[in-house]
């Protein structure tokens, strides 16, 4: 874990209050899709966790909701300003060799999902978000030459309803599950496939200090207390209760 100061060279809006954030620096330590970066942010006493969506050694993309104070002053941040990120941070998906994996992703839990599939190559997508001007990277993710299917609460796109929906809707055939959005849209995913295969999830969670200090972020698993932060985001399916 170090923190290095990165520059922005694109931050725009991509869907409704979703913004797009490229920075430029030495981003070595990322190492698996699923990890994610702490933010010091200016007036903020504690820093903002963003996913990481995409990433080479040479920089980040960043997507984020502006939901709070955090995010909104990220949104009004310039090209060309720097910012002081505390990275690596979290435990990765873990990608595994499956013929039919399926990737599925709710709301900004969409982000992490982009280079997750870059990785797999062969994937199933199914976004779900409330209505169609929430969704993002559609084509983005058609672009790596994954099928992705849509789901939305008010059918303005795609399914109506919920990817749970969509899934059986399409007869969505798979071996292996990822995913990251809600906790009521994972638990109801596994609800639906528990019996027929495993799977990882990525869970969303307030953090205060990000790196397992703080105990802030703690989940009941299987196997005890568990920090999102420091032993997460992702857990494998077996070990989540519900």
């Amino acid at each position: 874990m170090k923190t290095a100061l990165f520059e922005i060279i694109e931050n725009q809006p991509i869907a409704h209050d979703i913004f797009r954030m490229r920075l430029v620096g030495d981003a070595h330590g990322i190492s698996a899709p699923g990890q994610f970066v702490n933010i010091a942010l200016e007036g903020c006493f504690l820093r903002r966790p963003i996913s990481v969506s995409d990433y080479d050694d040479h920089g980040l993309t960043l997507i984020y909701k502006v939901v709070g104070r955090g995010t909104e002053k990220m949104s009004t941040l310039h090209v060309g300003e720097m910012l002081d990120v505390m990275l690596p941070l979290g435990n990765g998906f873990t990608v595994a060799s499956h013929q039919h994996p399926l990737v599925v992703g709710g709301g900004v839990g969409i982000a992490p999902l982009y280079a997750l599939t870059k990785r797999l190559g062969n994937a199933t997508v199914v976004l779900g978000v409330r209505s169609k001007e929430d969704l993002f990277f559609e084509r983005e993710f058609s672009a790596l030459g994954a099928k992705v299917f849509i789901a939305t609460e008010d059918g303005t796109l795609g399914t109506k309803g919920f990817v749970t929906d969509a899934i059986r809707e399409n007869d969505i055939n798979f071996d292996y599950f990822y995913t990251c959005g809600p906790m009521p849209m994972m638990k109801a995913l596994v609800a639906m496939i528990r019996s027929t295969t495993s799977g990882q999830l990525s869970f969303e969670e307030r953090m205060g200090c990000g790196f397992g200090a703080c105990m802030g972020c703690s989940l009941q698993m299987r196997s005890g207390s568990r920090r999102v932060c420091k032993d997460g985001p992702v857990f494998n399916m077996e070990d989540v209760v519900w």
